[in-house]
């Protein structure tokens, strides 16, 4: 398994698929906003994740839901610290869900292990500078706009060739930034400026080898996410519940395994811990 340079030694020391539990300390994030929205709520959440099998958490302050409220670094801030510090206190790997370069700076001071950009570095002109001086690992999302789901700019002739495209441009302005090559990871950025389609094409087994060819560790994210409730075709599935998205989680996660993914961003953590233990 590639590992992300900085990555803490017993992570780095896995030969399997890493699996990220999520931690939401939001009041409106899309399947469990306001459930773990105090910072006891969170920690305690996040443990019983780590209890789950999840190698790290990762924790987020806030929403990227369609129409969610945008939420400013000093509010994020007041979310996200306390958990991170309490957790990295406890010997837990955690990874920060931030678009700000204040957020990712202080949490990586707290001992935050990885910072995952949800915005590829379109979410604030100083993320690449900031991370630049730091020596955790980076995780670059494809994204075209600070929004999940913007259908309006979800237009793609061939999805697979212009995510990919896409990356390698952000990739390499994260590099001219003075972000280490060997510090990203890359993520194609399921359920962000693309239809249900697109996301299904992004999971069939050649493109996701595709993308772990590019060279770098690769993250997926396709937990609970709208898509989820459709076929590859975009028709409806007739059953559409957070247990029957979680099941596809699952066998999204196998392929995932397959293909030689670093690691696999879930909300249900024990069932997917399970697979990626069993399958080596």
């Amino acid at each position: 398994m590639r590992h992300p340079a900085g990555l803490p030694a017993p992570l780095a020391l896995l030969d399997r698929t890493l699996v990220m539990g999520i931690v939401n300390v939001t009041p409106d994030s899309f399947s469990d906003g306001g459930k773990f929205f105090s910072p006891e709520q969170a920690i305690a959440h996040a443990l019983m994740l780590v209890e789950q099998g999840a190698d790290l958490v990762d924790v987020g302050g806030e929403s990227t839901r369609p129409g969610a409220a945008e939420v400013d670094s000093d509010e994020e801030l007041h979310r996200v610290l306390p958990v991170v510090t309490a957790l990295v206190g406890q010997g837990v790997p955690v990874s920060v869900d931030t678009r700000h370069a204040v957020v990712a700076h202080k949490c990586l001071d707290a001992g935050a292990a990885v910072i995952n950009d949800v915005s590829g570095g379109l979410g604030d002109a100083g993320m690449y500078a900031t991370l630049a001086t730091k020596t955790a690992p980076y995780i670059l999302m494809h994204n075209r706009s600070l929004g999940a789901s913007d259908d309006q700019l979800a237009n793609y002739d061939d999805v697979l060739s212009e995510v990919v495209a896409e990356l390698q441009s952000r990739i390499e302005a994260a590099r001219a930034s003075g972000i280490a090559a060997d510090a990203i990871v890359i993520d194609p950025g399921l359920g962000f400026a693309k239809k249900a389609h697109h996301n299904w094409s992004l999971l069939e087994p050649d493109a996701l080898k595709a993308i772990n060819s590019l060279g770098f560790p690769v993250l997926l994210g396709a937990s609970r996410k709208r898509f989820l409730g459709t076929h590859p075709d975009g028709s409806s599935r007739p059953i559409d519940s957070m247990q029957a998205r979680d099941e596809l989680t699952v066998e999204i996660t196998a392929r995932a395994v397959d293909a030689g993914i670093w690691a696999v961003r879930v909300h249900e953590v024990a069932a997917n811990a399970e697979l990626v233990r069993s399958l080596g």
